[in-house]
């Protein structure tokens, strides 16, 4: 892969067989497997091979015509039996793994879908994952190389000034803020993903706040740190409502036992309710906390990462916001158990300044009935306060509608422009 905002990377094989995706996927965030199990492994040696498939091809030949033995069949052949070879090893520790009998029948169909053999050429070791600026060989006569796991370092010594950061954020219904400052109100049910990038992939799972309801609440987070060179291993973390760990998947607490393994740690401040995850490699922040039965998610991310995609990967909620058809308005709640005086009140409390955050408490107070909502919006703002570069962006005022909501300059420069329209009409 190439360094991030510079090129686009690799993608995963669409083909036509609905089930390839769906395969990966599952298998890939799958935390069911056992701790010596060792399918994790197989299934992102298997995406790596995968991954690679897509350097200089066109989709026809990626696809490789299904039964047709084109160059990406072959190519895709020798990934499966790669993966096949990797189950195989790994049978005796995987008895009754539900990710690992996934893995093997998916193997199978897949197989007969594209005409592989059984017998054949493999796919070679999977790379170590994309380079970020600055990690090329230094002359023994020149400086010393910078640190090529301490993102921060490194961009300024290769330009000169501090990277830039940018900011996403998803609690209570769930609301969104984009890296954009757009901020929506969702009503997202199922997996949807909050970051698909070269360097990081982060899935939020919502339900239903109560049966029938249109408002829905996070109750699974998903998050994978892609392995890179030789920073980390590919890490896994997964959270669910009434289960926050401080630890990874595989019950590792940094980045494994590449040179820099320590540029990626988790830790929690208080247990069971907020995990804080630092990747320095990629100079990203990522909290997790868990209030009134919802899971809420934030990031402090280097711009260059946060960019670091394809045309492909364009459904990310932290980057375009959630959907227009997936939009709730903040006058969609009706009065239940506690009524609007009483939610601007409880709201007030914490957030003094009425924009989007305080707005959002009330919606959830609302439609739950459940005062502990208003520590998910304080939260969201501290950690918007303590992640965001540019403080004047820190409070956004919403419209009605739900549409992308506006800095505090925007209203006087509206204002001001109105005000020379008239002028030039009188």
């Amino acid at each position: 892969m190439g360094d991030p905002g510079q090129s686009p990377s690799p993608k995963f094989p669409h083909g036509s067989i609905a089930s390839l995706s769906t395969l990966t996927f599952l298998l890939l965030l799958c935390g069911y497997a056992h701790s010596q199990c060792k399918i994790l492994r197989c299934n992102a040696e298997y995406v790596s091979s995968t991954l690679s498939l897509r350097g200089g091809g066109s989709q026809g030949a990626l696809r490789g015509g299904g039964r047709g033995g084109g160059v990406g069949s072959n190519g895709f052949c020798r990934a499966l039996r790669s993966y096949a070879i990797c189950t195989r090893r790994t049978a005796r520790t995987c008895r009754g793994d539900l990710a690992f009998h996934s893995a093997v029948h998916g193997i199978e169909d897949l197989m007969i879908q594209h005409n592989c053999s059984r017998q054949g050429p493999t796919a070679p070791p999977p790379p170590r994952g994309p380079a970020l600026p600055g990690t090329g060989p230094v002359s023994s006569s020149g400086p010393v190389a910078p640190d090529p796991c301490d993102y921060e370092g490194r961009f300024s010594r290769l330009h000169g000034r501090p990277s830039g950061f940018l900011h996403c954020a998803s609690f209570g219904d769930p609301h969104v803020r984009s890296f954009h400052h757009h901020f929506h109100t969702c009503r997202v049910q199922g997996a949807w993903p909050l970051l698909d990038n070269d360097f990081l992939f982060v899935q939020a799972t919502s339900s239903p706040v109560a049966s029938g309801a249109n408002a829905t609440t996070t109750q699974k987070l998903t998050i994978i740190f892609k392995n890179m060179q030789e920073c980390i291993d590919q890490k896994v973390y997964q959270a669910e409502v009434e289960n926050l760990p401080a630890a990874f998947e595989d019950g590792s607490i940094n980045g494994g036992d590449r040179p820099g393994g320590s540029s990626l740690s988790i830790g929690t401040a208080k247990p069971g309710s907020h995990v804080e995850i630092r990747a320095a490699y990629i100079g990203t922040t990522i909290i997790i906390r868990q209030t009134a039965g919802q899971l809420s998610f934030s990031i402090k991310v280097a711009e260059d990462v946060a960019r670091a995609f394809s045309a492909e990967q364009d459904l990310q909620l932290c980057v375009g916001g959630c959907p227009p058809s997936q939009r709730l308005s903040y006058s969609e709640p009706s009065q239940g158990a506690i009524t609007t005086d009483t939610a601007r009140q409880l709201c007030k409390e914490g957030l003094p300044v009425e924009d989007a955050y305080f707005h959002s408490c009330v919606f959830d107070v609302l439609i739950s009935g459940d005062p502990n909502f208003t520590v998910a919006a304080q939260a969201a703002l501290e950690d918007a306060r303590a992640f965001l570069p540019d403080l004047d962006k820190l409070h956004l005022f919403p419209s009605d509608a739900g549409v992308p909501l506006f800095s505090t300059t925007l209203p006087a420069l509206l204002f001001s422009g109105l005000f020379v329209l008239w002028l030039c009409i009188q």
